[in-house]
């Protein structure tokens, strides 16, 4: 039997159940009934179709799948547990009583959330349910969330025994990579790839990370000087190594650049610094790929390894700068937005900045604060959200002082299916107009083009489309209203002049300095540059949600599971704000480690 399309997705509001719900209901108790239930059906998937509402999502993250799976509506989710479950034989669970809450997030929208934990045939696994109240007065699932969390066998080396040596840290050789190649080369040693790397140091992965850079952490360090992480420092905390609690709140990005550094020293981890990555190419004999690594001084060293992990950033680092004829002709000084540095190096000139997300706004702050006359030339609507108001909805009170410990907050985030995500999104993204009406009065006010997001569901539908397209506001905003921030967007860029821009309605704008806020290249393109090219048909997207609601190529190989997708078996990306490399590392390591260990046999 062919199943049945799934019905659009929609919140399970108390109205569309018919139901009603008290806040003093025994979230225990309710969760307790409903979980043995789970328990002794799960080894009969009809069953335990009986426990979900008709349009319930079961999200999987290599669990039972050795994929990232998203199944929508009784008969997709029937079909999976039909063809898994004999598969991975799911067995010793337990209810973590502790972490049982109920949640009602809005007056018509409320649900019991619990953890359990379990094992299979290959690892320790857990998993997030959220049961919603029925017009009966039962409950039944409307998520539940499936996730690999351990290897059996094979567990992560940070607790007891320790190394007693006097001299533990690595030596010339184990860095060198004289006598052995490292299994894994990851491309790239900013926070993505020293992340990745520790994950799979403490796997016990013998691993090492080109890094072009001379110096780790110089990919933050060659930033505009007033950059800074633009999520709490709650949500962005390193595995083993957490920052201390006397952090400021938004890191600073050079301050976030000597972390990096002292990361990767303080956890031994093998990088090659001012070492660029030529080619990667499929191995005849032997591993699965040889890399072919420039090291300063002219030396290219060839490793032969089993994995190669693309940590070159989401847009692969390569300036995206817009073909704006007769640039010759400018008088002036033209730059993108990875080159500048400080305000203070254009004292008393005019500048430009084309663009208007995140670096635009940044930029033009940095300018104001230095007294600097700078304009924006916006091309584009944006979605525009304060800090004050945004942060506190998007974060959902998980990544907060005294909330839930990372992992778990990191898992209460992965149990949300995409596309039940975007639902209530829109909502959130509504609530924070409202807060923020002010100041989006005053944009409208002054011309400066704003959106609701994809779908009007904010920041979150356009971060997994094409992360980018809004701006999480700081105080630029204010000064655009104010005017000491120029504007410009009522007319496209015709051409260069001598003295600076022409637009297509005849206007101009004068000025000094032209900085591009406008991007990097697409990640996968900087992919393809390494790879030969009869491989490139097979690399998959590297961004954007598929149709399930799962991104592309984040934790997961870059051919896919398809048969095409053997071609680039052991090649990988991890990639995102600090927060999304924490999260999609920790599978790609196991992954990585269950392929050396044979646990894994590409089939799922």
């Amino acid at each position: 039997m062919v199943p049945s399309e799934a019905p659009a997705p929609s919140l399970p509001t108390l109205q569309r159940l018919g139901s009603t719900v008290c806040s003093n209901v025994d979230a225990q108790a309710v969760a307790k009934a409903w979980f043995v239930l789970f328990v002794e059906d799960m080894s009969d998937a009809t069953a335990v179709i009986d426990l979900l509402v008709d349009d319930g999502f079961w999200r999987d993250i290599l669990a039972l799948t050795w994929d990232f799976r998203t199944y929508e509506g009784r008969d997709a989710i029937r079909q999976f547990l039909a063809n898994q479950l004999p598969k991975f034989d799911p067995s010793a669970f337990t209810l973590c009583e502790d972490l049982t809450e109920f949640h009602m997030p809005y007056e018509d929208l409320a649900w019991i959330q619990a953890f359990f934990n379990f094992d299979t045939i290959v690892g320790h696994a857990s998993g997030i349910f959220r049961l919603v109240p029925l017009a009966d007065g039962s409950w039944k699932a409307h998520t539940v969330y499936t996730s690999l969390e351990g290897l059996r066998g094979f567990p992560e080396k940070i607790e007891f025994p320790r190394n007693n040596e006097m001299n533990c840290g690595p030596g010339t050789t184990e860095q060198e990579f004289v006598d052995e190649d490292p299994t894994v080369v990851v491309i790239g040693g900013g926070h993505s790839g020293l992340i990745l790397a520790a994950r799979l140091k403490m796997l016990g992965v013998n691993t090492l990370v080109v890094e072009r850079n001379n110096r780790v952490g110089d990919n933050w360090r060659k930033r505009y000087t007033s950059l800074f992480l633009h999520e709490p420092f709650w949500c962005d905390h390193l595995p083993y190594f957490p920052f201390p609690p006397s952090w400021p709140v938004f890191t600073p990005g050079l301050k976030f650049a000597n972390w990096l550094n002292s990361y990767a020293r303080s956890l031994d981890l093998n990088v090659w610094t001012s070492a660029r990555a030529v080619s990667v190419e499929p191995s005849a004999t032997g591993r699965r790929w040889i890399v072919k690594v420039a090291r300063e001084g002219g030396e290219e060293r060839r490793l032969e390894v089993n994995h190669v992990v693309f940590a070159t950033g989401l847009f692969g680092g390569t300036p995206k700068v817009p073909a704006i004829p007769h640039q010759d002709t400018f008088n002036g000084q033209l730059m993108h937005s990875s080159q500048y540095r400080t305000a203070a190096d254009h004292s008393g000139k005019k500048v430009t900045v084309v663009g208007s997300g995140p670096s635009a706004h940044g930029i033009s702050l940095d300018c104001v604060n230095h007294g600097v006359e700078v304009t924006m030339v916006q091309r584009g609507s944006v979605y525009v959200v304060s800090a004050k108001n945004g942060i506190p909805k998007f974060l959902g009170g998980l990544y907060v002082e005294g909330g839930h410990p990372i992992d778990i907050a990191d898992r209460i985030t992965l149990s949300f299916p995409n596309k039940f995500g975007e639902l209530l999104h829109q909502r959130m993204t509504s609530d924070i107009a409202e807060l923020d009406k002010d100041l989006l009065e005053g944009l409208r006010k002054v011309g400066f083009k704003l959106n609701s997001g994809d779908d009007d569901a904010g920041a979150l539908g356009l971060v997994w489309s094409r992360a980018g397209g809004f701006c999480i506001d700081f105080g630029a905003s204010q000064k655009i209203i104010d005017g000491k921030i120029g504007l410009k967007n009522d007319s496209s860029i015709a051409r260069f002049t001598p003295a600076g821009l022409l637009f297509e309605d005849g206007s101009t704008l004068d000025t000094d300095l032209v900085v591009f806020a406008t991007g990097y290249a697409d990640a996968r393109d900087t992919l393809l540059e390494l790879l030969p090219i009869h491989l490139h048909d097979s690399v998959q997207p590297i961004w954007g949600l598929d149709k399930e609601g799962e991104l592309n190529s984040a934790g997961r190989e870059l051919g896919g599971q398809g048969p095409e997708g053997k071609k680039l078996s052991g090649l990988w990306a991890v990639m995102g704000n600090v927060s999304l490399s924490r999260i999609y590392s920790k599978f790609i390591a196991l992954q990585i480690k269950a392929y050396e260990e044979g646990v894994f046999d590409g089939k799922c």
